[in-house]
């Protein structure tokens, strides 16, 4: 198989990818893919720090504004229309640039991970989301090693949705499900993928994640949130169970102050960050940036940009 050579923008929540890769996209005139879980949904633009239409005009964005937020949107879901979008942006004759956070995206696009549809019960979800809530995400944490430790080790205690979704499947298979992603099937999309990472200290990465949600609160997220609701949009549906949002609806039910709701958003996207400064530790190739070494912007993308060349033609000398 021809591999396509693609280039992926990533690193932590905060970082700094949004900003860089509309300079990168322009040098190369090139078109963004969004890797990021949240913002394939409509209505939920401030909470996900999403792109504006006018600079999405611009620069044209792909993989945003696509799912509604009580649509069942899947991994499979994504890489199938992602790969779609890489494939149209070859035939105009343009770069793809794949840019976000989701490691799980990244991990069955490019790495011919599982991606295949698993079957899905919500009464089931809900019954462990209501065990969850009454006795705690570590018992259920628990629950998960009993049947299946290898998921269950890769799995923070507190990541109730993704524990919640394992022993759904297990539930439902009487499989484990890291034995189901072992021996199932897999995708392959035929890219070669040279990653580009950004980096900073924690201590700043933890400071821009103040300053932004701090930002955010105060520009229209609880706004949009309220509207959400209003739709008939709440956490019953998982893209308002994510970052901010699931403080922001438990706010408007009179569970929290805003300031509680604050606190808490920045503690569990500080937790989040942590978890992603770890998942992209392991994702080769990758060449790393230390975003506050220098303070010439203008230095880090000449250099992220002659590394996109040269994995595309290195790619060209070896077809």
């Amino acid at each position: 198989m021809n591999r396509q050579p693609v280039v992926a923008l990533i690193g932590a929540t905060a970082v700094g990818k949004t900003a860089l890769s509309l300079s990168i996209a322009e040098k190369l005139n090139a078109e963004i893919i969004s890797v990021d879980s949240r913002q394939v949904y409509r209505y939920m633009d401030i909470g996900t720090d999403k792109i504006s239409p006018a600079l999405r005009r611009e620069i044209p964005h792909h993989m945003i504004d696509i799912a509604d937020p009580d649509e069942k949107f899947t991994v499979s879901d994504f890489t199938d229309r992602a790969a779609q979008a890489a494939a149209r942006i070859f035939a105009r004759k343009r770069i793809p640039l794949f840019v976000g956070g989701t490691p799980f995206y990244y991990n069955a696009l490019f790495h011919a991970v599982l991606n295949e549809e698993l079957p899905s019960d919500s009464d089931i979800r809900e019954k462990y989301e209501t065990l969850a809530n009454s006795q705690g995400a570590e018992l259920l944490h628990m629950r998960l090693a009993e049947v299946d430790p290898d998921t269950a080790e890769k799995l923070h205690k507190n990541d109730v949705q993704r524990v919640t979704r394992a022993l759904e499947i297990w539930d439902l298979t009487g499989k484990a499900p890291s034995k189901i992603y072992q021996e199932g099937t897999k995708k392959d999309y035929g890219f070669d993928v040279l990653y580009v990472g950004l980096s900073r200290s924690r201590e700043e990465l933890f400071s821009r994640i103040e300053i932004r949600l701090e930002q955010e609160f105060s520009s229209g997220f609880p706004e949009e949130v309220s509207w959400l609701m209003e739709h008939g949009f709440d956490d019953r549906h998982n893209p308002l169970k994510g970052l901010g949002y699931r403080e922001l609806v438990d706010y408007h039910r009179g569970k929290l102050t805003l300031e509680q709701a604050l606190e808490g958003a920045i503690s569990r996207t500080k937790a989040f960050c942590r978890r992603q400064q770890t998942w992209f530790k392991k994702f080769e190739p990758a060449i790393w940036f230390d975003m506050a070494e220098s303070n010439h912007e203008e230095e880090i993308i000449e250099a992220i940009t002659n590394h996109i060349n040269n994995h595309a033609d290195n790619e060209a000398v070896h077809e």
